[in-house]
């Protein structure tokens, strides 16, 4: 459900990325952004980096999901789940994939802007051949935790998906209340306002994650690369400063796209996959 969903709109992500890196960069709606990247870097530019992303998302959910999903076995044991269970377990989740996974979105974040044409001067460009040379370069001239760069904004990030299957579980359960099981319109719907009001939560945060990820950035006058935990409030006040609060939120709209629309249709998917498994198996789907 991931894969499909994060093929189809992964220009969106490309140009929410753009838009979070690269401050100086003047474009501000999204389908500008995409025109720009297509004009400058070529037609199929929107879908850099997409195997290593891909490689990684699938990675992460399967990480997240196996974990939520066996924590949640282990603690309802046959009781109705709460909307206070699932954001628990979410949350703990998120920890354990932030931890196990941050390696894989620090090297495609930077294949995936590697080549891009940057208006910010201070951008160290990479020549990495594929996902096992940036392991190898990263390690070699930045040290193995330099893998982990924008751990601590992740870990607090970890509260996205908690907040967004909270919202989604508790929707659920309401509507299964009236009606036997969830329509695609039900899914689809539900999934995207779960994202929608978890995205808008954390933005923030996820830009500073964006930046300290990709690494390239060097900090003047010192002309020093970024580095990651102690950075963070200096990368919120720098935002603030130049741009406003508004500055806090530059390629939301981008990302609001594509994660809600992602979203949505990851959890259509996933619903369907879930019912058809159950139904090959010869089980009841449990509607807790």
């Amino acid at each position: 459900g991931s894969m499909t969903a994060m093929t189809v709109f992964f220009p969106l992500d490309t140009a929410r990325l753009r838009l979070q890196v690269d401050e100086k960069r003047k474009s501000k709606t999204t389908p500008a952004v995409l025109l720009e990247i297509i004009k400058e870097e070529g037609l199929l530019a929107p879908y850099r980096g997409w195997f290593p992303v891909i490689s990684s998302l699938c990675c992460s959910n399967f990480v997240y999901f196996y974990t939520f999903n066996s924590l949640k076995t282990l603690w309802v044991k046959g009781q109705h789940s709460t909307t206070g269970k699932d954001l628990v377990l979410g949350v703990v989740a998120g920890v354990v994939n932030v931890l196990l996974t941050t390696p894989l979105w620090v090297v495609n974040t930077r294949l995936k802007l590697q080549g891009a044409k940057f208006r910010n001067e201070d951008i160290v460009p990479t020549n990495y051949k594929g996902i096992i040379d940036a392991f190898h370069q990263i390690i070699r001239d930045e040290g193995v935790l330099a893998l982990w760069n924008g751990t601590f904004p992740s870990l607090l990030l970890v509260f996205n998906p908690a907040i967004q299957f909270m919202f989604y579980e508790g929707f659920k359960r309401k509507l299964l209340k009236k009606q036997q099981q969830l329509t695609s319109l039900d899914a689809f719907v539900i999934g995207a306002i779960a994202k929608a009001v978890a995205t808008t939560l954390t933005y923030p945060l996820q830009t500073v994650q964006s930046i300290l990820r990709f690494g390239r950035h060097r900090l003047n006058p010192e002309n020093r690369t970024l580095g990651s935990l102690r950075n963070v409030l200096y990368l919120l006040q720098q935002r603030v400063r130049r741009f406003g609060l508004m500055g806090l939120y530059k390629g939301l709209e981008a990302k609001l796209l594509q994660t809600v629309l992602t979203a949505a249709l990851m959890f259509l998917v996933y619903e369907k996959l879930t019912a058809a498994t159950f139904t090959v198996m010869g089980l009841k789907h449990s509607r807790r």
